[in-house]
């Protein structure tokens, strides 16, 4: 390829736009696209331009869409790979020095961040890798080039099926060998030998014994051994990283340090002449010595070898000695041979390291080719790889003009098929037959052949035969062929050598023999018989073959293969390449030749309507563009030849755009005049306005002066009549004032007065409510009692008479005497037995009544003792009026102690006459000492403003200080979030990387059997969701198909695991305890158990039930027994009176405590009686008999229920399971009437001996609380005591305030606590009324009621149906309990098979949260720590799954995100810390957790919650990446205000067809759709605000990296456009309560990048408002959009390069980043405030959608 100069030289060839654009692009980009080609200018320095956030940004855009990068064309070829399923390759060439490896290596590693790798074992980077490796041994310094590629290079990078690179395979081509032994001036050998030499001091290489570069004959020929700027030690450093990343081994690398070590000393190996004909070298020399030692080889025979040959004839084999100058030659090639082979066995193992098992799918290839050379001494490397780019400019023009005539064909565009230049000649002169490579050859085979006789070959062959070979004027040893790119002119000295490279045989074998083992590996393939045409295990050609002599078996075609020279397998590698070429889709990175032939100028309908729309009226513009581009057309240009239409362009000849341009500015000027007339008529108005105003200011201000005259009258009036006012105010007040206290006085006593009088009277009629309470409930009960009796008695003798009719009736019925006798048998027994126990049942009766005679009058002997209490209290009572009085008598003190402060004040006034005479005398003494203060007070006045000036500026230094240091804090904390999310990303990638390897190693270990196989979890995207549920229930169901212990398919949670450590030591501690109170409970129940198997086996179910309730009650009554111990212990520790005293916050917390015990105690018994009244009515229904023998335990029960409405349950409960048994009365007579009564009056017992009890525990509490005010009044006596005299220490008017004030303060307070104990009171009694009457009425409905509905008949012939016993409704405690079988029923249901949207749109928000916080509760209430940790295991890691296989849903994860999050905050809420529990309700705090701390747990909920958050993001930029850029930049939300786009920029067709323009709208539409979702899922605000703006920083960041690196966006109209799409998001945020979220402020850098647009760009002035307005923006961003910014017309002018000089140098202080683009893939750290919740536990409902039945409410 030609140098740049000449192709910009031919640049007058192309049209005007592509001649513009290519000028502009050469100065303003390092890259351009002429064409389908990529031209890279190497810009001699690093740019910032090939960073991550460069590759982001060109990942999925259109080869046209951006500025033209070697990323585009990486991009272009990896879609079209993907698209096309075919291979491509991207073909880098150019002259030496032009970049041509810095543009691969930026392709490789475009490839391997976009692509990734398929296996864990990151291919991508080994493939970089390899750089730096064959750099140090393939590059050297040329003198165009420091870092030269002298080798060619195809690397093909391997992808699978879902295009992620798995594997690499490298070709070399040609290794430039003779530049291990020789170097031109200011040029160096490859880079490792340098390495190794500034490395040679590191103890590792002192075996190599090693020197400076100078030191060796290889290395210091070119006299240039250091680069600027270049350490070879750090290079060094890197290759040796790079080899262990490849997998060499350090013994291997060792191993190529020897061998090239040697090589440097095998180059100072000398030789001495004999004679003529041979030389020597000297004994024990140092060089080869060292040599042999490195490569493990005898010295002496390698000496011989180095000055002899061997020659063989037919018969006989002859020993040579050769010249020192054929030595020193077979030195150097055999040098060059070593070298060679280890190049290629590094690139063997190179291949080796990057070869893949995976087969591969499709494939990249990069060619970096060597590029068209010419020296002025050329030799066969130039001619070899000038041949070279003869084939690759051959490939070039078949691609590039095919493309463009199938595009104008694709167009249907009438045209001629060009003929364009074809080198085929070229080539054929080199490689057809008798052609230069095949006399070449020939030549070589001939005994005597010689470069001279070679070059007459050529002149008689070529010479006047062919025009592309001539022959040089002053040369016979030359000759110069004509290529496309020049003529080049060669020299025939060298050519066959080069061409055989022969080595000694001698010398081969000699280093076969080494003991050096890595030394005979690298010629291991010269005893391989290998076609030149066939590729090695690596995939690389040979290039270069020893010719020595055959081996034995089939030696004719040994020798043959052999005999192949290095231009014959150069050929043959080159016709490979172009065949893989071919075969794939090339790609062009390089500088072109244009050809003669103009290109026509195209526009697309859109931008051709874009440009031309001020030609075009308002009728002419219709829907369709084109047909409205076709009439336009039509009427500006008649000549229908100038123009063509195609199917989405039009094609103008040249001159046609011009007229187009010259039509559009006239009509632009015409526009323009008329703007300046407006303009100016509006400047003129406005000057006429500015001189009207300035004469209504005059006049303005003329008038209010004589106003404010006026008014200053007014207000001197105005103030004298105040200060009238405000005197005689003065006096009426201070005559008002006295009155007023002389009244309060009074009111005071009055009131005091009649407060106590009503005091009196209000504790009289509550004591007298209390009075006619007792007695009224007294007769109610009496009352009662005796309609009950009545009630019964007539229920007995009524049922009486109808069983004596029914008796009549049946006896008249009787067939016979015998049946009658048959019927009656046992019938006396019966009757005598049952009159027996009626006995027994009246005696019991009688006893009940003798206790409640002796309870009644224990309760009056009680009450008897209360009223005495009372009657001392009311004693003490008037002892304390008794000491009012007193107060009165030193009330009349005081008044005579004031009439002798009157008489003190008169002889005060007596002194006080005297002392002004004193200070008359004293006033001159004063005037002039105030004369010297005067001057001292300046002094300390002015030292005291310096103070305080040197004060505040302190304070403002530290004010500063505080402000900047609490800023930088907040920084640190915000980046150690970030560092710390960014560690919990990194963390769950890795544990998703050990997932799926324990997937793999599971689907290795268990082969599946044969006709079924698995498909990996993480790599079957189309995976279904009813598959992976099957997958779970058939573990679940057939858990032996696995030959591992099930304990290892449960994945072990480490992090729980290390913290819950803490936890062992306690729960040791608790076992222990948990044993003893074992044992104490499996001795009651041993006791128990021989208690009951003393007593009859009639009782036994009785016995049960009441054991059974005795031990529940008795492990309750213990544990509240306990509590209230250790509460009354910490309250009689403390000593103080004011603790333990009843408003005491102590006191408080106590009966909270006992409140609490007392409930939940109840709610115990409840239940613990409903259940055992069920064991016992189905334990009856067994044995019926057995109900009936003792009742005195039922009667025990009864009087340890609570209150009414127990009793009558009870009773009606008993009553209807005695019913049920209708064996027993078919037994018992025939009529049942015996039984009945019986058993009405056994109820009947029961409820008053049940009533009695009651009031019994209601006197105890009534006398309880006496006694409690009884202690109350006595220590309120005993403080008053010692008010009073603490009172009489006192002073006398200190003393009588001080008495007063006390008094009123106690009178007010006990008021104010009589007030509300009796509103309590009151409260409590019409409760207590309220349910007396309910329960009365139930009770006497359902007695009532059922024993009229039941007739005789019924009795007798119907079977009584058991009936349910009635439940109170149950007080649920919020919690859920479960089975631990069901747990992985119970997270399949509620985790990994449930439905976002239907829980979202049918069930409250956060409801699983819910749902297993209930769970955890109820496992905590039980104390199973085991089951606590194993539910929150399984949930975490189910969440976890559910993620990783629905995590690109965004339903998902933010319904998984809000109820983590909910969770959380529940763990937080009932974890029983104060901080947390302010904002709960009192039924909350008692649902609080007990057992165990979960503050670990909540921590890695938090963490799980930061890394769903990071997903939710990623999740976010996924979908709106591709809207941004469309919705924001290039949609036109204004119509015409950017319709016009600057010229110069050619726009290729999309490679991959549009998928639809977004639009600001879809934007948001998207981002009404993420609100709505978060807002459904019940996600909290302040986190919804934390999305919003990460959002939002999305769209700024994406917008502004697409606005820097797209020329065509930065205009004014563009500026204007962004402006209002920003106001737009910014409406939105309004509308959704969201300002304050921080999402506007991440918009400020796009929004002072579009005003920066817009903004005037000329003046030192204009320069400054810049700097001060884009703050937020960076000053290399600054400078790159003033340089990007276009004019869109002639109006406008492009910012002068002086303009954004002053810009930098403004700016230069600003400390900010160098970075150009902003990190769209930065995430701001997430925080999750807590958010309590006011729902109630107990309220929520599980649906039964869930399928969670087997979970129970508790």
């Amino acid at each position: 390829m030609k140098d740049c100069v000449n192709c910009e030289s031919d640049f007058t060839k192309f049209d005007m736009p592509i001649r513009v654009s290519l000028t502009s692009f050469s100065f303003l980009s390092p890259t351009l696209f002429p064409g389908i080609v990529l031209v890279a200018i190497n810009p001699y320095e690093q740019l910032p331009i090939y960073g991550e956030d460069i590759i982001n940004a060109y990942s999925g855009q259109n080869m046209g869409d951006m500025d033209p990068h070697i990323f585009a064309v990486a991009e272009e070829a990896y879609k079209q790979m993907a698209r096309d399923e075919r291979n491509q390759s991207i073909i880098v060439s150019g002259e030496s020095g032009a970049g041509k490896t810095v543009s691969a290596k930026y392709a490789m590693r475009y490839f391997a961040t976009v692509s990734g790798s398929a296996s864990e074992a990151n291919v991508e980077e080994k493939v970089l890798a390899s750089n730096p490796i064959m750099e140090s041994i393939g590059n050297a310094k040329t003198t165009r080039n420091d870092n030269s590629s002298r080798f060619g290079k195809y690397i093909e990078i391997g992808f699978d099926k879902r295009y992620r690179i798995i594997g690499a395979n490298m070709r070399t081509y040609l290794l430039e060998k003779s530049r291990v032994v020789f170097q031109a001036e200011e040029e160096r050998n490859y880079h490792i030998f340098y390495q190794l030499c500034a490395s040679a001091k590191l103890p590792e290489f002192k075996m190599l014994r090693l020197g400076n570069a100078d030191d060796f004959n290889y290395t210091q020929q070119g006299g240039s051994p250091v680069i600027e700027g270049v350490d070879d030690a750090k290079e060094m450093a890197h290759t040796r990283q790079a080899c262990t990343l490849l997998g060499i081994s350090e013994s291997h690398q060792m191993g190529i340090f020897r061998i090239l070590a040697g090589i440097l000393h095998l180059g100072n190996v000398g030789f001495t002449s004999r004679d003529a004909d041979s030389c020597t070298i000297p004994p024990k020399h140092e060089p080869l010595c060292i040599f042999c030692d490195l490569m493990g080889v005898d010295y002496e025979e390698m000496c011989h070898w180095l000055c002899h040959r061997k020659l063989a004839t037919a018969t006989e084999t002859y020993i040579k000695p050769i010249s020192k100058l054929q030595a020193t030659n077979a030195r150097d090639a055999l040098a060059k041979h070593i070298y060679a082979k280890l190049f290629n066995w590094i690139v063997d193992n190179v291949n080796q390291a990057l070869h893949s098992a995976v087969k591969q799918h499709s494939f990249i290839g990069v060619l970096d080719i060597y590029g068209f050379e010419t020296f002025e001494i050329n030799s066969f490397e130039q001619f070899c790889i000038n041949y070279a780019n003869e084939k690759l400019q051959q490939q070039f023009n078949m691609h590039v003009f095919k493309l463009e005539q199938e595009e104008y064909m694709k167009e249907q565009i009438p045209w001629t098929l060009i003929d364009f230049y074809d080198n085929q000649p070229c080539i054929n002169l080199i490689e057809s037959k008798l052609g230069i490579l095949d006399l070449l050859d020939e030549e070589c085979k001939m005994p005597k052949g010689t470069d001279d006789t070679w070059a007459q070959k050529l002149y008689n062959t070529h010479l006047n035969k062919c025009t592309l070979f001539e022959k040089p004027r002053l040369s016979n040893k030359a000759f110069i062929i004509q290529h496309f790119a020049d003529k080049v002119e060669y020299q025939c000295e060298g050519f066959l050598e080069k061409n055989k490279d022969t080595v000694f045989e001698e010398q081969i074998k000699v280093l076969k023999s080494s003991k050096f083992k890595m030394l005979p590996e690298l010629f291991q393939d010269d005893e391989k018989a290998i076609s030149p045409t066939s590729a090695t295990s690596s995939g690389r050609t040979p290039l270069t073959r020893i010719p020595a002599k055959p081996i034995k078996g089939r030696p004719g075609q040994m020798a043959k293969e052999h005999k192949k020279t290095v231009g014959h397998q150069f050929r043959n590698s080159l016709h490979l390449l172009m065949e893989t070429l071919n075969a794939t889709t090339p790609h062009y990175v390089r500088c072109i030749k244009p050809n003669d032939f103009k290109f026509p100028f195209t526009w697309t309908y859109q931008e051709f309507f874009s440009r031309y729309r001020v030609l075009m009226k308002q009728k002419d513009v219709l829907s369709d563009r084109k047909q409205t581009c076709k009439n336009v057309l039509e009427k500006l240009i008649l000549d229908k030849d100038k123009y063509q239409f195609g199917k989405t362009k039009i094609f103008f000849r040249a001159g046609q755009v011009a007229y187009l341009e010259k039509l559009r500015a006239d009509k632009l000027r015409a526009a323009c005049i008329r703007i300046q007339k407006t303009i100016r008529g509006w400047l003129l108005r406005k000057k006429y306005l500015r001189m009207r105003k300035a004469a209504i200011t005059v006049q303005r201000y003329v008038r209010g002066y004589q106003a404010r005259c006026y008014a200053k009258f007014l207000r001197r009036t105005k103030a004298a009549t105040i200060i009238q006012k405000y005197w005689r105010m003065f006096v009426v007040c201070r005559r008002y004032k006295i009155r007023r206290a002389a009244t309060i006085v009074l009111q005071s006593y009055l009131r005091g007065f009649l407060a106590r009088n009503r005091y009196r009277k209000i504790l009289r009629e509550h004591k007298a409510v209390i009075i006619q309470k007792r007695v009224r409930g007294w007769l109610a009960r009496t009352h009662y009692k005796r309609s009950m009796h009545a009630i019964i008695y007539l229920q007995c003798c009524f049922r009486r008479m109808m069983a004596k009719r029914e008796l009549k009736k049946l006896k008249i019925e009787a067939r016979s005497v015998e049946r009658y006798k048959k019927l009656h048998i046992g019938m006396e027994n019966k009757i005598m037995q049952l009159q027996r126990k009626v006995d027994e049942q009246n005696k019991d009766y009688k006893c009940l009544v003798e206790k409640l005679t002796n309870l009644e009058g224990i309760y009056n002997s009680e009450t008897e003792k209360l009223r005495s209490d009372l009657e001392r209290l009311q004693l003490s009572e008037e002892e304390a009026k008794v000491a009012t009085g007193r107060v009165l008598s030193l009330q009349e003190e005081i008044a005579k102690l004031r009439k002798d402060l009157e008489q003190t004040r008169s002889e005060k006034k007596c002194i006080e006459e005297r002392a002004d005479q004193y200070k008359q005398e004293t006033e001159q003494l004063v005037s002039n000492l105030k004369e010297e203060n005067t001057l001292l007070k300046q002094e300390k006045e002015a030292l005291n403003h310096r103070i305080v000036e040197q004060a505040k500026e302190m304070t403002e230094t530290m004010e500063k200080k505080l402000v900047e240091e609490t800023k930088q804090l907040e920084l640190d904390l915000n980046d150690e979030r970030l560092r710390y999310q960014n560690l919990l990303n990194e963390f769950s990638r890795l544990e998703e990387r050990y997932d799926d390897l324990k997937e793999e190693m599971t689907l290795m270990v268990h082969v599946p059997k044969p006709g079924h196989k698995r498909t990996d979890s993480t790599h079957s995207s189309n995976e279904s969701e009813y598959t992976f549920s099957s997958e779970i229930a058939e573990m679940e169901d057939i858990p032996s198909r696995t030959e591992e212990p099930s304990e290892k398919k449960v994945p072990l949670d480490m992090s729980l695991f290390l913290k819950l450590q803490k936890r062992v030591t306690e729960l040791e501690q608790e076992k222990q305890v948990m044993q003893d109170e074992l044992d104490r409970k499996e001795e009651q129940v041993l006791r128990s158990k021989a208690k009951e198997e003393e007593r009859p086996q009639i009782r036994g179910a009785e016995l049960e039930y009441e054991s059974l309730k005795r031990q529940e009650l008795e492990s309750e009554n213990k544990k509240l027994k306990n509590e209230l111990n250790e509460l009354r212990k910490a309250l009689s520790e403390k000593s103080a009176p004011e603790v333990t005293a009843p408003g005491a916050p102590a006191y408080r917390v106590l009966m909270e405590q006992l409140t609490s015990v007392s409930e939940e105690l109840d709610v115990r018994k409840e239940e613990v009686l409903i259940l055992r009244s069920q064991l016992v009515s189905q334990k009856e229904a067994i044995h019926p008999k057995n109900t009936m023998t003792d009742s005195t335990i039922l009667l025990e029960d009864v009087q340890k229920m609570k209150d009414k409405g127990e009793i009558a349950q009870a009773y009606i409960g008993l009553k209807e399971t005695n019913r049920s048994s209708a064996l027993d009365y078919r037994e018992l007579n025939e009529d049942g009437e015996l039984w009945l009564v019986y058993e009405g009056l056994k109820q009947a017992n029961r409820l008053l001996e049940s009533q009695l009890q009651s009031q019994k525990r209601s006197h105890e509490n009534e006398a309880e609380a006496l006694r409690g005010e009884i202690q109350s009044l006595k220590e309120e006596n005993n403080r008053q005591q010692q008010l009073l005299a603490q009172n009489l220490q006192l002073p006398p008017e200190a003393r009588i305030e001080a008495s007063l004030q006390h008094e009123i303060t106690r009178l007010t307070n006990e008021n104010l606590d009589l007030m509300e104990q009796l509103e309590k009171q009151d409260k409590t009694v019409r409760k207590l009324k309220k349910q007396l009457k309910v329960f009365a009425k139930k009770i006497g409905e359902l007695e009532v009621g059922q024993m009229e509905n039941i007739s005789p008949g019924q009795i007798i012939d119907e079977p009584i149906r058991p009936v349910n016993i009635p439940r109170k409704e149950k007080d649920f405690q919020g919690m859920l309990e479960y089975k631990k079988e069901d747990e992985q029923k119970l997270v399949k249901n509620l985790i990994l098979e449930l439905k976002p949207r239907g829980v979202a749109v049918n069930l409250i928000p956060g409801l699983p949260a819910y749902i297993l916080f209930m769970c955890v509760r109820h496992a905590d209430y039980l104390n199973d720590d085991q089951k606590v940790r194993s539910l929150l295991t399984s949930t975490i890691n189910s969440i976890k799954k559910v993620l990783k296989k629905r995590g690109d849903d965004f339903e998902t994860v933010s319904f998984w995100l809000s109820n983590t999050c909910r969770f959380l905050h529940c763990l937080k809420q009932y974890s029983g810390e104060e901080g947390f529990m302010k904002h709960n309700t009192s039924r909350q705090n008692e649902h609080c957790l007990t057992n165990f701390d979960l503050a670990e747990y909540r921590q890695v909920l938090s963490d799980l919650a930061i890394q769903i958050y990071q997903q939710l993001v990623r999740v976010l930029e996924n979908i709106l990446q591709p809207m941004i850029v469309s919705g924001m930049l290039e949609h036109e939300t204004i119509q015409g205000v950017s319709g016009v786009k600057p010229t110069g920029l050619r726009k290729r067709t999309s490679s991959i067809a549009d998928e639809g323009t977004y639009t600001l709208d879809s934007i948001l539409r998207q981002l009404n759709s993420f609100h709505s979702v978060m807002c459904q899922h019940g996600m909290d605000p302040e986190l919804i605000k934390q999305v919003v703006k990460q959002m939002f920083y999305i769209v700024g960041a994406i917008t502004l990296n697409n606005l820097l690196l797209r020329k065509d966006m930065c205009s004014w109209s563009k500026g204007m456009q962004i402006r209002y799409n920003v106001s737009q998001l910014e409406e939105w945020l309004r509308d959704k309560n969201l300002m304050n979220s921080g999402a506007k402020e991440t918009l400020e850098p796009l929004i002072q990048a579009a005003q920066l647009l817009q903004v005037k760009k000329k003046t030192d002035d204009d320069a400054e408002a810049i700097c001060s307005m884009c703050n937020a923006l960076t000053t290399a961003q600054i400078v790159k959009v003033l340089n990007l910014y276009t004019p869109v017309n002639e109006f406008e002018e492009r910012v002068s390069v002086s303009f954004i000089r002053t810009i930098q140098m403004r700016l230069r202080d600003r400390k900010d980043s160098p970075q150009l683009l902003m990190d769209a893939k930065h995430i701001f750290p997430v925080t999750f405030p807590f958010n309590p919740s006011s729902l109630a536990l107990e309220t929520i409902q599980i649906p039964a959608s869930l399928g969670l039945g087997f979970i129970s409410r508790v």
